[in-house]
């Protein structure tokens, strides 16, 4: 079926594309889970854009330091 001229009903401008919106949701959910019940979902999705990815790389950063020490350990206990 045709469509009609002049109803073409795809995104143009606003909204996200589909993998954007993954992206959103997957940062969104790691906010939450990592925030251990500090946040809820409406809460870091009204977040400025800003204040949302500041708080996902500071959760990065000590996910990566955890990690980092966790190493450092098991070397120290493999030494002995």
């Amino acid at each position: 079926m045709p469509s009609q001229p002049g109803f073409n009903l795809l995104p143009t401008f606003f909204g996200f594309k589909p993998k954007d919106r993954l992206i959103l949701h997957e940062n969104i959910f790691n906010l939450i889970w990592h925030g251990e019940g500090r946040w809820d979902w409406d809460t870091v999705y009204n977040w400025p854009i800003f204040l949302r990815n500041y708080y996902s790389r500071r959760v990065n950063q000590i996910l990566q330091d955890r990690q980092d020490h966790l190493k450092e350990n098991k070397k120290k206990l493999g030494r002995k």
